[in-house]
């Protein structure tokens, strides 16, 4: 089966930190036998979408493709720009629930073989058709690159002080939906320093969450939420806001918290991790309940119900 991928969700020189959950994704589909999959990346803004549909056509007009698998509803459209092949589309969140994207994303998944959301929230949120069928395909936690490693190693990785407390919040500060100003409050309140992801190269990523006592994702909304499965991946304790797959993710993991924000409420759950040199968290096993590994063989399957061949 030949598969053609198409995103501007991927990391590049400029933008390291975009996309790493779809190029782990991509890198799983390609360990799969029977399966060829062409990659086509392209850039950010209304432009680049514009162009990417031209530079698609280009390319491979005369190219057969089984399937075409787009990522992000804008994504989707550029890769509009081929036919012959049923087409696919993993919505991640904010294509969905953007006030002008989304309207454009729905009126894609009624044009397209199967819409995926990376949710089962999201779909019911995000994409109220019924007639479609609509398959739950997440990218998947990175289990080789996220793994527990000794806090100590991890700090001089960074150039961290070995005897200082940290908290890390895993995202862009920038990112309003991600509520950066909720994180800050708690580290402020118990006079830590908070770490983030801006300008992180992704070989970072690992490091930064190793180094930190607790990983905290306070968002108002996630797609998936890969932040709370690589945190228990290397066994890191995580508070999180029940947004995404944490609800799931997080049940019954001690150590862990899963509740709507709440100042007092985050404080004291994260106290006793402060007042540990390395407190750790029996996560990994819940997070290789989503290795990208098991995901990418969904997304096969999902290509080969789209065919109509056999698993």
């Amino acid at each position: 089966m030949r598969v053609l991928v198409v995103t501007n969700l991927w990391p590049t020189a400029e933008r390291p930190a975009s996309g790493g959950f779809v190029r782990d994704q991509v890198e799983a589909l390609r360990e799969i036998d029977g399966l060829d999959v062409e990659l086509f990346t392209f850039g950010t803004g209304a432009r680049a979408y514009l162009g990417a549909a031209r530079e698609l056509r280009r390319r491979y007009a005369r190219e057969h493709f089984d399937v075409i698998h787009a990522h992000y509803g804008l994504g989707g459209w550029s890769a509009q720009a081929l036919t012959g092949a049923p087409h696919v589309v993993t919505f991640h969140g904010t294509d969905l629930q953007h006030p002008k994207v989304g309207p454009l994303s729905r009126i894609l998944a009624d044009r397209i073989a199967l819409p995926a959301p990376v949710s089962a929230t999201l779909a019911r949120a995000g994409l109220p058709h019924p007639r479609n069928r609509i398959a739950i395909l997440p990218c998947g936690v990175n289990l080789d690159r996220f793994a527990p490693m000794p806090r100590q190693a991890a700090r001089e990785r960074l150039g961290l002080d070995a005897r200082r407390r940290y908290l890390l919040f895993p995202a862009d500060p920038a990112r309003a939906e991600k509520r950066y100003d909720r994180a800050r409050r708690i580290a402020q309140a118990a006079g830590v320093e908070l770490l983030h992801y801006e300008r992180r190269p992704p070989e970072e990523v690992p490091f930064l969450i190793n180094a930190a006592n607790a990983v905290l994702v306070t968002s108002e909304r996630e797609g998936f939420g890969l932040a709370a499965l690589e945190a228990l991946a290397c066994e890191v304790p995580v508070l999180s806001t029940p947004v995404g797959i944490a609800p799931l993710a997080l049940e019954h993991v001690e150590g862990t918290l899963c509740a709507q924000f709440d100042e007092r409420t985050w404080s004291g759950a994260l106290a006793p991790h402060l007042a540990t040199d390395d407190p750790r968290v029996e996560g990994r096993a819940r997070a290789a309940l989503f290795d990208r590994n098991r995901l990418a063989e969904r997304v096969f399957r999902a290509y080969q119900d789209v065919l109509g061949t056999p698993l």
